[in-house]
């Protein structure tokens, strides 16, 4: 099999035989030779129903024709400067025109570089040196919030190679719980420069805020003076045109994205008030800085990308979840299987847990063994989706309903197997 012996080649020379731990399930993964629409096609000739989308970016599917078309326009002309280019302001005011909270945005490399910015800007406005995040979401692979609960609010690292002291000013809390947030600002606000937090913690699967806790949420940090970030990087321009925060109709003070903000290439971005935005160099004392942030493809891909994303793409997607939802739902209750379909939008998952699930200690209660039985036979009826029990599925709109028709098959498929029905 070529993906097998690809996967013992590429351990030789890379850790694990990855270049991201999600990558690798066992006994190996299945190594991709190209992308369409909203299939995947492997080196042993095998089609997947792809539900992974490169973890959410491509909502236009694998290989989009127009945003194809303008990274050959922009490669011929240079695919990085250094310098502005007139795309960066084109890109700058949609994201500002779209997202609620945007006065001005700043474009980086990536989602973990957005929210480790963001972070950084937050503690230079306020002149504070703690941050508050909720246990189980992933706000990219930086020292501050690599973090699980330790003693009481405190952190300790969730990662070998962070120093306890480097995660000192990183405070945790349960998801969805007014209680612990209030007991927290209580004992710690003056020192609180910023919350951080997926509107929905798609990072653990799919948890969406409780009714009334993001307008609890906005009310204690603004009477507390603390910077509320939503780390939109899953949820920008995939929930809705405005994302999670118009959404749910709360804006925050600053926004991290990511994802589709680079039409599929490497981008990310933080934008909110100008007040907060203008501490950054070179404007204010707040450094950030990267030879590649703005880089033209990543660019012209955005703008292709949101170009396209229209209130018909939007009511297409929903659609199209709504219809996929509603299939597992009823897959689930035919076979009378206690486990919990979830979803909004274009974004799904399946908890293998009879439970509502509130926070991530809900989540990881999950049955992720047999998660795992359910990944595999999905993957053998020609379905690919995150090998995870604690990651989101998502769809595009070049999805058919024919696609889903099969989806849905291959899902009653795999569940009768994962519990031997």
């Amino acid at each position: 099999m070529n993906s097998e012996k690809l996967f013992e080649e590429a351990k030789k020379y890379i850790p694990g035989g990855v270049n991201s731990p999600l990558r690798a399930f066992k006994p190996h993964p299945f190594f991709v030779e190209r992308g369409e629409g909203p299939y995947l096609f492997d080196t042993d000739g095998n089609k997947y129903v792809d539900y992974c989308l490169a973890y959410g970016p491509l909502i236009l599917g694998h290989a989009n024709p127009k945003i194809v078309e303008a990274l050959d326009s922009q490669a011929i002309l240079g695919t990085s400067y250094g310098a502005p280019t007139e795309g960066e302001i084109t890109l700058a005011k949609e994201v500002v025109d779209r997202i609620p909270c945007a006065d001005k945005v700043r474009f980086v490399n990536s989602g973990s570089e957005a929210t480790m910015s963001a972070i950084r800007a937050a503690r230079g406005f306020t002149g504070r040196d703690k941050i508050v995040k909720f246990e189980g979401a992933y706000h990219g692979a930086h020292d501050y919030c690599l973090v699980k609960q330790g003693e009481g609010f405190q952190s300790i690292p969730d990662c070998a190679g962070i120093p306890l002291d480097t995660t000192k000013n990183t405070l945790v809390i349960p998801y969805n719980d007014e209680e612990a947030l209030a007991a927290l600002i209580d004992a710690e606000g003056e020192n609180i420069a910023c919350i951080i937090l997926e509107v929905i913690m798609g990072n653990i699967g799919f948890i969406p805020p409780k009714p009334g806790y993001l307008e609890f949420l906005r009310k204690i940090t603004e009477e507390n003076g603390i910077v509320l970030i939503f780390d939109e990087v899953i949820t920008g321009f995939r929930l809705s045109r405005g994302g999670a925060q118009e959404y749910y109709g709360i804006t925050p003070d600053m926004t991290t994205l990511g994802k589709i903000v680079g039409g599929g290439m490497p981008m990310g971005a933080f934008c909110g008030k100008e007040e907060i935005m203008d501490v950054v160099a070179p404007v204010g004392p707040v450094y950030q800085a990267g030879t590649f942030s703005g880089n033209p493809m990543s660019v012209v891909a955005g703008i292709s990308m949101l170009d396209q994303l229209d209130s018909q793409a939007y009511a297409n997607l929903e659609e199209k979840g709504s219809y996929l939802r509603g299939a597992m739902a009823d897959i689930v209750e035919d076979l009378d299987l206690d486990i919990n379909p979830v979803g909004a939008g274009s974004m799904y998952q399946m908890y293998f847990n009879p439970n509502e699930i509130l926070n991530s200690a809900d989540a990881k209660a999950s049955d992720a063994e047999r998660f795992l039985v359910y990944f595999k036979e999905m993957l053998k009826e020609g379905v690919f989706i995150p090998p995870s029990q604690f990651e989101c599925n998502f769809l595009s709109t070049t999805h058919t309903i024919e696609d889903l028709d099969f989806t849905a098959s291959a899902i009653e498929k795999a569940l009768k197997i994962a519990f031997e029905k």
